[in-house]
């Protein structure tokens, strides 16, 4: 008799430790979702960015930031924190804003700035666009009589 119930425990004791671990093992068949929190921003919004801007102008390009500094209300944090719920790998990026007198004076964080960045707004330019040149050969077959 203390055979059979030797046999059962330990029929028992390896039930269990196989159904524990099962759940690990089929861990890949439960659906979990991505979690982002914070703020998204691309590439191109953070070249945007140029010395001197006021404050509403990096609101507009940026967004709202996740954090207002309670004591230095001309720093902004954006922050943005991803975490993957297929292999639980975890991004995570910061670009603080300063800010003098409402006007951008500093950005740093893990987002590459413009070269243009230290040009201020006013004296930045935008893209020279040349037409191109015209041939006076026409391709429409009506008007080309």
């Amino acid at each position: 008799m203390t055979i059979k119930k030797q046999s059962l425990t330990l029929l028992g004791a390896a039930a269990l430790s196989l159904s524990l671990s099962a759940c690990s093992v089929f861990d890949w068949l439960i659906y979990k979702p991505d979690v982002a929190q914070g703020n998204y921003m691309e590439k191109q919004q953070v070249e945007k960015l140029r010395m001197q801007m006021t404050k509403e102008q990096v609101q507009y390009i940026l967004g709202r930031p996740v954090i207002h500094d309670s004591f230095a209300d001309d720093t902004w944090y954006y922050v943005y924190h991803f975490k993957s719920g297929r292999d639980a790998s975890i991004i995570h990026k910061e670009l603080i804003i300063r800010f003098s007198d409402d006007k951008l004076i500093q950005a740093e964080g893990d987002y590459d700035l413009s070269p243009d960045f230290n040009t201020p707004l006013e004296q930045s330019k935008l893209p020279d666009f040349t037409t191109p040149a015209t041939n006076n050969v026409s391709n429409d077959p009506i008007n080309s009589q």
